[in-house]
């Protein structure tokens, strides 16, 4: 494997004669976001958990190069990877390529472990000393796959030990718990909406107590709307994350059938979380209202949370919720919840 330079959204991360801080690591299907320290740019980064392949030719990978994206070179192609890979796609018109499915690593695409890899070697830094306390999210067991995420589990951890780390799992939507009800003692329901499934997690005083995920997410809406007006994916993608209002009527197909996606997505996790709490052994018996806090990527368009809310109380559940609102930062929130369990081994 040939590596090309290294691009990132946010500055490098510290050199190995830095201080180093306690890592909190989120390997989404859309993205991934390492989470240091959130006083500096350096100590947030993310990129695209995606690739675009292109034919190998020298003046190619010599321009390439040149402008600091990175990719790497296999039979004849060279893949092209992150945040880049999604530019690419877009002017070219071809389609990225995931190596992550459903939320979980997609073992159809032979390069996907190597990609992933591939991205994280220049965003993570090489450990000041051996075993440095690292916390990587991990998705809850899909409600019709019990057992499905161990080999992910396995994958990532056997490769953050290999770079020195000590690695230890933190359910998805428990970090997003951590993150942002820490004034509620870490109690209340998390839900993370990422690219390839949705989290859950009903926390009892920091104690996950119920969690699952249903395996439909942001990008069940950009295929499902990518099929329907015939555009691709990855374009409707980028009219999802720039241009979607929920609060506002639709004005032309491509808005009406995000705003129909999005209501099927949502009725499809307010009907599993009313199933999954009542049908649970471990459900806590509270008399007082818990928040909810959403997360994700796809909690991104305006009008998200209010449009949640909206068919979530058309739901029945066997708890009262106090308020749903939204993190303060969706796309980072899971990552800052893992850091901060990292920051509690330290302390």
């Amino acid at each position: 494997m040939s590596p090309g330079n290294v691009a990132v959204k946010k500055k490098t991360p510290p050199s190995s004669g830095d201080k180093q801080h306690p890592i909190g690591l989120d390997i989404g299907t859309a993205n991934i976001v390492v989470y240091m320290d959130e006083r500096t740019d350096a100590g947030v980064q993310m990129e695209a958990n995606a690739f675009f392949t292109v034919p190998s030719m020298p003046n190619t990978r010599k321009i390439l190069e040149d402008k600091s994206v990175r990719f790497f070179e296999k039979e004849n192609c060279l893949h092209i990877l992150g945040t880049a890979a999604e530019t690419f796609s877009n002017i070219l018109g071809g389609a990225t390529r995931r190596p992550m499915e459903n939320g979980l690593v997609n073992l159809r695409e032979d390069d996907g472990i190597h990609v992933i890899q591939a991205i994280l070697d220049p965003m993570l830094p090489e450990p000041v000393q051996k075993d440095h306390s690292l916390w990587f999210s991990v998705p809850g067991d899909p409600i019709d796959r019990q057992g499905a995420v161990i080999f992910n589990e396995s994958i990532f951890k056997t490769y953050l030990k290999g770079r020195g780390y000590m690695p230890r799992p933190i359910n998805e939507a428990m970090a997003v718990v951590m993150s942002e009800l820490s004034d509620q003692h870490a109690t209340g329901i998390g839900i993370s909406m990422g690219g390839g499934m949705c989290n859950v997690c009903f926390s009892y005083l920091s104690i996950p107590a119920v969690t699952y995920s249903i395996q439909k997410g942001g990008d069940f809406i950009d295929q499902t709307v990518g099929r329907s007006v015939g555009e691709s994916a990855t374009k409707i993608k980028s009219i999802k994350e720039q241009a979607l209002d929920l609060g506002v009527a639709p004005r032309n197909n491509i808005e009406h059938g995000l705003h129909a996606a999005y209501d099927d997505l949502f009725a499809t996790l307010a009907d599993s979380l009313a199933k999954g709490l009542r049908g649970s052994d471990n459900m806590p018996r509270l008399s007082q209202a818990v928040p909810i806090v959403l997360s994700g990527g796809t909690v991104l368009p305006p009008g998200s949370r209010e449009r949640f809310e909206t068919i979530l109380n058309e739901i029945d559940l066997p708890i009262r919720i106090a308020t749903v609102m939204q993190a303060r930062d969706p796309l980072y929130a899971t990552a800052r919840g893992a850091y901060l369990m990292a920051a509690a081994d330290e302390s």
